[in-house]
């Protein structure tokens, strides 16, 4: 499994709406520059993330986007899955088989399963407030 670079950089614009939230509406501009991504690309994702409610737009000239939630109630999962699709690595581990004929004699599909249920537990209960307490963090474990 591959995340493409939307799915990556809808993280970082959700990541840096949630880091720099002060109440004000964050423009578009402003994540592009410190996240170094082209507006033109951020304006795509971000019109996904409107559409879904994870973000709201607010016109004019005081205007930008600010989260619907709070931090902690936006996983890793529902972001990859709104811009990537399903995260399951091959087709024939997402849902209940029907899908091979080789299933039930097929020992490759177990790795598949497990694999689908460790990216599912990592990303479901990794939240937008848990990368910005890894973001503050990041560079305190260096250790000589």
């Amino acid at each position: 499994m591959r995340i493409s670079t939307k799915g990556r950089y809808a993280l970082r614009l959700m990541l840096d709406l949630a880091t720099y939230s002060s109440g004000e509406p964050i423009r578009l501009k402003d994540v592009a520059r410190r996240q170094e991504i082209s507006e033109k690309y951020l304006e795509q994702i971000i019109s996904v993330l409107n559409k879904a409610g994870y973000v709201r737009s607010i016109r004019g000239p005081q205007g930008g986007y600010v989260l619907q939630k709070t931090p902690q109630d936006y996983t890793v999962g529902m972001i990859l899955r709104l811009t990537e699709g399903s995260l399951t690595p091959v087709e024939c581990a997402e849902g209940e088989g029907g899908l091979c004929s080789r299933e039930e004699n097929c020992a490759t599909r177990i790795l598949w399963k497990k694999l689908d249920e460790a990216i599912n537990g990592v990303v479901d209960h990794v939240t937008l407030a848990d990368l910005m307490e890894w973001q503050a963090g990041a560079g305190d474990d260096y250790v000589i």
